[in-house]
């Protein structure tokens, strides 16, 4: 009767109901962690979410065991709060000590890391240097041009996957592509996943038996088979996790989200840049080294300086964060808000450019009035954080793409987000143009400083010699003839070929003495049509890669002597 009036206690007294209550809150934890993944990190604000889970379920656990010898009791709102107050004091004050502590150390290191406290440091979180564009930024080849956004190439992507009827049932294009430079061309990487979690079951012993390369230039998506399939990924549910595995092996580091990519031998890696907080507790994002981690294997190592074949170790927004950081606190926190004198931040959006081995982001700057203008252009190397501004006002990224737009607006192409390109010493807009089914059907080339000159065309090398032309026109350029990437051929017509490719006739021409056919279409000159064999003509074409000896090359016109 005694016990039954004290209400219901557990076996072994106070000591059991500690106990009992550690060992759900263990296990709590443990799902937690299992699920949450927070590192293990005092600069990790996950972490103190974990923390005050943790304090919070020990304290509800003890609160259950105790309820029913306090149900009895009739008191007041009020009360209640005193008697909360006294029954954690009473029954888990280290643990409420703690819980104060956590909440105490988020909330001053929260304050301690404001851009108002540390402007100075911030701004100095991204070194930038002012270069020449024209200098620096040479006339890259055709072959390094990216002629795809991200959501083309990861329709070409996915619909690759549709023509591999052993796969197509089990596997699934993941979306989640990386750009990268492979054996010195832009491409697009990309792991396939599992259909669904039964398609997971049946198959994860193999692993994923593929990935997808598409081809920025090309625009030729091939999916590449593995001798032994890639047993990490973000679609394992469990275990071998991306994520999960790196936090289990690395339990105190903090990362960036992992970027799929593979090396010049094509095999599969994930980077997992390692994440630090520079200023106070939580403030100053950047990055330290990477994990190199084995999609194959599961074998992994840190590197501080990561291998050259690397490219995607610094993502676009973290450059974008810090560069709005430089540009606004240039004269300190209060400025940044009222006045805005020289403040300066990044327009909305960013693209990728191959150079020098290595993928590039660009990105315009505007002023903080964010107008239809722009101030200049970034480019950030991705692996170095190498950070070069450059000075060339006129329109931005958005008032580019209106102009390109407008002229093609009959055929209802949309544009995606433009490359900064060096044409004939110009900064400029270069555009791809797509079709509703997301396919790329036309270029545009927009002046930067002049964006109501606009040139379209079929092909690149099309595009940009109606562009150059249309610089001298205007007096933009003077004594430029033709674009690097072209040159001209002159003799006796000695062989015409024709062909109907896709709803389009092409001739190919070949000159006397010369092995190699020129190919241009008819809807680039309707003069190709009229030739004869022995015509003496002049044929503007394309350059061959270094190294090359084409049977075939682009031609873009030709005129007959």
């Amino acid at each position: 009767m005694d016990q039954e009036k004290r209400g219901f206690t557990l076996p072994g007294g106070r000591v059991g109901q500690t106990l009992i209550c550690l060992a759900v809150t263990a296990l709590a934890g443990f799902v937690y962690f299992y699920l949450a993944l927070p590192a293990i990190n005092f600069q990790d604000g996950e972490f103190y979410t974990f923390l005050v889970f943790l304090c919070v379920v020990y304290i509800v656990c003890v609160a259950v065991t105790t309820a029913r010898e306090r149900a009895r009791e009739v008191r007041t709102p009020h009360q209640k709060v005193r008697d909360g107050i006294l029954f954690v004091k009473k029954n888990c004050l280290p643990v409420g000590i703690l819980l104060a502590l956590v909440l105490a150390a988020a909330f001053v290191g929260k304050v301690i890391s404001l851009p108002i406290f540390r402007a100075s440091a911030y701004r100095e979180l991204l070194d930038v240097q002012t270069g020449d564009f024209a200098q620096e930024v040479t006339q890259i080849s055709f072959s390094e041009i990216p002629t795809l956004d991200r959501t083309s190439a990861n329709y070409l992507g996915d619909r690759q996957m549709g023509t591999l009827s052993d796969m197509v049932s089990q596997f699934e294009y993941s979306n989640d592509s990386t750009q990268i430079n492979y054996q010195g061309r832009p491409v697009r990487v990309a792991p396939i996943g599992y259909a669904d979690l039964f398609k997971w079951i049946t198959n994860r012993k193999g692993g994923l038996p593929a990935y997808v390369v598409v081809d920025m230039v090309t625009q030729q998506a091939q999916v590449v088979r593995l001798g032994e399939g890639m047993k990490y990924s973000f679609s394992e549910p469990l275990n071998r996790n991306v994520m999960r595995h790196l936090r289990f092996q690395y339990p105190t580091m903090m990362f960036s989200t992992p970027e799929f990519e593979i090396d010049e031998d094509g095999h599969p890696w994930w980077i997992a840049p390692r994440l630090v907080k520079t200023i106070g507790l939580f403030g100053g994002r950047d990055i330290q080294g990477a994990v190199l981690l084995d999609a194959v294997t599961g074998d992994s190592q840190y590197y501080e300086e990561v291998p050259t074949w690397v490219d995607t170790l610094y993502t676009p927004q973290l450059i974008m964060e810090q560069y709005d950081y430089h540009g606004t606190l240039v004269h300190g926190f209060i400025n940044s808000i009222l006045g805005q004198r020289d403040v300066t931040m990044t327009t909305d959006g960013y693209n990728y450019i191959a150079m020098n081995d290595d993928v590039y982001v660009y990105t315009g700057v505007t002023s903080a009035n964010a107008d239809q203008s722009n101030l200049g252009f970034l480019l950030c190397n991705m692996r170095t954080k190498e950070t070069r501004y450059y000075v060339a006002p006129g329109a931005t990224e958005a008032a580019a793409r209106a102009s390109a737009e407008g002229v093609v607006q009959d055929l209802g192409y949309v544009s995606t987000f433009p490359l900064l390109l060096n044409i004939s010493g110009q900064p400029t807009y270069f555009i791809p143009l797509m079709d509703a089914t997301n396919l790329v059907k036309s270029y545009a080339m927009v002046n930067v400083a002049q964006y109501q000159i606009v040139a379209t065309g079929a092909t690149v090398p099309d595009c940009e010699r109606t562009y150059i032309s249309m610089l001298s026109e205007r007096g933009v350029v003077h004594g430029v003839g033709l674009p690097e990437t072209q040159a001209e051929a002159s003799g006796r017509v000695e062989e015409i070929r024709s062909a109907v490719l896709e709803g389009t006739s092409w001739y190919y021409i070949r000159l006397e003495g010369e092995r190699v056919f020129y190919a241009l279409s008819a809807a680039q000159d309707q003069n190709v049509i009229v030739l004869n064999v022995g015509d003496e003509v002049t044929v503007s074409h394309a350059l061959p890669e270094e190294g090359e000896d084409p049977a075939i090359l682009e031609a873009y016109a030709v005129s007959v002597k």
